[in-house]
């Protein structure tokens, strides 16, 4: 889950993308994107697709199983 927390911050952070902003383009709560950050829940499958698409890279990135150019 750590990997999956820093990398939802790390790519939030390159976009330049507020929590609130995130969560409007994923559709869950600011507080649910916190909560990811902070590794203190784990976003359901809908959502990881949805942070995937919004951040343009693979659901597997996100949860460090593959590098980001593959």
């Amino acid at each position: 889950m750590e990997i999956l927390s820093s990398r939802i911050k790390e790519l939030r952070e390159e976009n330049f993308l507020s929590q609130k902003a995130l969560a409007q383009r994923v559709g869950v709560t600011q507080k649910a994107i916190d909560f990811w950050e902070k590794g203190q829940n784990e976003p359901k499958a809908t959502y990881l697709k949805n942070l995937a698409l919004a951040f343009n890279v693979k659901a597997g990135y996100l949860l460090g199983l593959e590098n980001r150019d593959d």
